[in-house]
């Protein structure tokens, strides 16, 4: 048996036994380097090497903003303009989930913080309403996907690194797949609530209301106009967009809104230092991804692929469908940093745009987190809804549809993913 299938089945005998999978990616590199006799120390070298990059700084800032917005009354201002947007229809507070995740979105960049902060205030509402508990945690869950697509995100920053790509191409890249699939959701969403006859109460859309709610609202608007307005006006770097975005959330939940205290800015430091933990998978995972390299895995891979079919459409299927059957047992950070050295020269070589398929990697993540076991957006739904995780994992089926339905777009029309980054950088040769 070779090298290469032994370190295999170690990889894979430990994760299927539940070793957490930080354990089971460092163990499966030290056989690789005890089979080659390369020492040990490599893991150090590269796990220093690792860290040091200074964009991975706008990975914990992104994350302390977001929830100093949130505990700062932003996400509520946000609920207020998308309420007073959709009005009391069928469905009305459905709309306004996935409005609200859309809009929080672009302050938090990432999928389980958004359906955490925009669910713990939807879900109850609609429970109010006699809104199914299933549907109400479903569509916070599936809404929520939308915090690592519409920019900042912070899983297409963690490609950027591993691929060595533009972050601000790659959050260009993000901005119409995102509010595509969020339009497709509230079609979705509102279809159910009519089926299901959800809704209707309270008062009817008028512009005093909407125009009220976003004056208040006007700072948490302001929010994602700064950082990526400052981005792409060339004023700072996304490492500084995310310092600023920090002081920002600071001023507002402080000064402005005054409802930020020092027990909830301790509590947003403590939740950004164990969420930024995990970067501490790079260590063993790109030690892993050298070894892969070296191994030739990414040309045993294209071979394997191009034997079965040289069409670029089938080749991005059947690695679409690999990462959503990866992203049911395996964190998404793990699934990028792993995978991406591998099939990145496989789809390059065939003429895929590396941002193009960084955002298809984000939106297979995305139905990462909407499929059982490893689904973070279903646990904090169903925690927040009070019902099981099996149950918000049926009602969120129809509601993963909307993500495939991006995914195909971006394979058979590329242009939907590279025209604004075309437009403002300049199309590559």
């Amino acid at each position: 048996m070779s090298d290469t299938m032994w370190v295999v089945i170690v990889f894979v005998v430990l994760t299927v036994m539940g070793v957490p999978l930080i354990a089971s990616v460092g163990i499966a590199t030290a056989v690789a380097l005890f089979l080659i006799d390369i020492p040990f120390t490599l893991l150090s070298q590269t796990g220093f090497t690792a860290l040091q990059p200074f964009p991975l700084l706008t990975i914990p800032l992104f994350i302390l903003a977001g929830q100093l917005m949130e505990k700062g009354g932003m996400s509520n201002r946000l609920i207020q303009i998308a309420n007073a947007l959709v009005g009391a229809y069928k469905g009305s507070l459905g709309l306004v989930t996935v409005l609200g995740c859309m809009f929080f979105a672009a302050l938090s960049g990432s999928g389980p913080a958004t359906t955490a902060a925009i669910g713990s205030v939807t879900i109850p509402s609609m429970l109010r309403e006699d809104y199914s508990p299933r549907f109400a945690a479903a569509v916070a869950a599936s809404a929520g996907a939308l915090g690592s697509m519409i920019p900042p995100s912070n899983l297409l920053i963690i490609y950027a690194l591993v691929a060595e790509e533009s972050i601000p191409r790659l959050f260009l890249a993000g901005i119409v797949p995102g509010i595509f699939v969020g339009l497709l959701l509230l079609v979705v969403a509102g279809g159910i609530c009519v089926m299901n006859d959800y809704g209707g109460k309270g008062e009817r859309f008028s512009w005093r209301p909407l125009i009220k709610a976003i004056w208040e609202g006007k700072w948490a608007i302001g929010a994602p106009v700064l950082i990526l307005g400052g981005i792409y006006g060339g004023i700072f770097t996304p490492t500084e967009a995310a310092s600023v975005a920090v002081f920002y959330a600071l001023f507002v939940g402080v000064v402005v809104y005054r409802e930020l205290n020092w027990t909830q800015i301790y509590g947003a430091l403590r939740f950004t230092a164990l969420m930024a933990g995990l970067l501490l998978m790079l260590t063993p995972t790109i030690a892993f991804g050298q070894l892969a390299a070296f191994y030739d895995m990414p040309q045993l891979v294209e071979d394997a692929i191009l034997q079965f079919t040289q069409n670029p459409i089938i080749v991005m299927c059947i690695i679409g469908v690999f990462y959503i059957f990866i992203g049911t047992f395996m964190e998404s950070l793990a699934q990028i940093i792993l995978f991406t050295p591998v099939l990145l020269p496989v789809v390059v070589n065939l003429g895929i745009d590396p941002v193009l398929f960084g955002v298809f990697t984000v939106m297979t993540c995305e139905i990462g987190f909407l499929t059982p076991p490893m689904g973070g957006n279903l646990f904090i739904a169903a925690r927040v809804t009070g019902i099981s995780v099996e149950e918000v994992s049926i009602g969120v089926l129809p509601l993963i549809v909307p993500y495939i339905i991006g995914l195909l777009f971006m394979i058979l029309v590329p242009e939907f993913v590279l025209y604004l980054p075309d437009f403002f950088y300049g199309a590559r040769p």
